[in-house]
């Protein structure tokens, strides 16, 4: 078994040497005669000639360890990590060299564990229904799925494109959500109809750079059959009412015949009569609500100045007007939008937003008309927001689910998309959004 001296004991033995070195070699040039300047002169000098001869013997292994531990901690640098050192043995320099290996056989086995879980993710992102685009600090998209290719850039590449320019090329109500960087649900039509989107963003710094995630997630399935189930709801809801109010009506119809017999029994027969005319009333007001919402009729466009229509609505409702009116007048239903904001500023009383603190705002521009009513209220949370436009919805134990979805009919009838997403201060923000009528396409026109 070959004996492996440590680095220290063999810079010792180096030592060691050259020291016998100087002292033998003096002792035999004094025994042969020769000086004793001359001698001890010698033995230094063949001293020092032994001691660089022996160190670099010792350090030569040593300098070519270090050179292959650096050349390998390069490739580690560069991620390479498949260089292993062919270094043997069972001193330090061995060790260290088995350990490098080791490390080196440790991280090629992580990065393929992480690239193997990298690929899965990403077969699992590219196959999602869900639009996902992943935007760096410069705007520039660094990683989309095939559904934002697809809904965005008709199946084209998407990667190293600027957000800016990408949302030129899709339709303008997507566009302007995504933009806007507010999460909320967004309504638009295209040459396959209509459809409904749940835009989220999130914000997170990766490598000391700020960057934004962009989630679209289809709603249309959802919540057509979400309007399944309400309708069956609402055909339970009338029925319920209409047995409630039929049933005490038709025992009382045939009270007040039996009392009409009596003549004594008159005041008795007048509160019977007042009774059901009561119960009348109130199966009037509830079929109403609903006739209100099922017999829409199409919107009658027509040039509206904006103070006149901020004029109708103020006493009804308090609030507060933000901004100038635009100086274009605006084209559209005046009675039917009169009824969306005032269904609008309704839902912001009852979501316990004061008097007067709700506001409303109206910008145009070249595509259309946007009326913004914002109220400090308690918000919705997602699933509310999600199923907020839903006719016959709501989270009031008395309410009817009208009051949105009303506003969705008439503005969705106006060519137009409805927007709803919470305030970051709170509160929730409702963006009306009609485009004026060269703007509509042929064919929702």
């Amino acid at each position: 078994m070959r004996l492996r001296l440590s680095l220290e004991a063999r810079l010792f033995a180096c030592g060691t040497l050259a020291v016998l070195v100087a002292a033998t070699l003096p002792l035999l040039l004094l025994g042969i005669g020769t000086g004793p300047r001359l001698a001890w002169s010698a033995g230094l000098a063949a001293a020092l000639v032994a001691l660089v001869l022996l160190l670099r013997l010792v350090t030569r292994p040593l300098n070519r360890t270090l050179q292959a531990l650096e050349g390998g901690l390069l490739n580690f640098r560069d991620g390479d990590f498949s260089v292993s050192l062919a270094i043997k043995g069972s001193d330090e320099l061995g060790r260290l060299a088995l350990l490098y290996n080791d490390a080196g056989e440790i991280l090629r086995r992580e990065r393929a564990h992480i690239y193997q879980r990298e690929l899965l993710l990403d077969t699992m992102i590219q196959s999602s229904p869900h639009t996902l685009l992943l935007v760096d600090q410069g705007g520039r998209v660094i990683y989309a799925n095939t559904s934002a290719r697809h809904l965005l850039h008709r199946g084209k590449p998407i990667t190293g494109m600027l957000l800016a320019d990408l949302l030129k090329t899709c339709p303008p109500e997507l566009g302007r959500a995504i933009r806007s960087g507010e999460d909320g649900l967004y309504n638009y039509s295209d040459e396959n109809g209509g459809h409904s989107q749940h835009v989220s963003n999130s914000v997170f710094v990766l490598n000391a750079q700020r960057h934004r995630l962009v989630l679209i997630r289809e709603m249309t399935r959802e919540l057509t059959r979400a309007e399944v189930q309400v309708w069956k709801k609402v055909i339970r809801l009338i029925s319920h009412e209409l047995n409630n109010s039929l049933a005490p009506i038709s025992s009382m119809a045939h009270s007040g015949k039996l009392l009409a017999r009596q003549p004594d029994k008159q005041e008795i027969l007048e509160r019977v009569f007042d009774t059901i005319a009561e119960r009348c009333q109130h199966l009037t007001e509830f079929t109403q609500g609903y006739a209100r919402f099922a017999k829409l009729p199409a919107p009658s466009r027509e040039e509206v100045d904006w103070k006149k229509l901020i004029e109708r609505i103020e006493p009804l409702h308090r609030f507060t007007l933000c901004d100038k009116l635009p100086s274009r007048p605006g084209y559209f239903d005046p009675v039917q939008m009169e009824q969306a904001l005032l269904n609008l500023l309704k839902n912001a009383t009852d979501a316990g937003t004061p008097a007067g603190k709700t506001e409303i705002e109206i910008r145009t521009d070249r595509h259309g008309q946007t009326i913004i009513v914002r109220d400090c209220g308690t918000g919705m949370g997602e699933k509310v927001l999600q199923q907020a436009l839903l006719p016959f919805y709501s989270t009031k134990p008395d309410g009817m689910g009208l009051g949105l979805a009303l506003c969705r009919e008439i503005v969705e009838a106006h060519d137009g998309t409805i927007q709803l997403h919470n305030r970051a201060g709170g509160g929730l923000q409702v963006n009306l959004f009609i485009p004026w009528a060269e703007n509509i396409s042929p064919h929702r026109q």
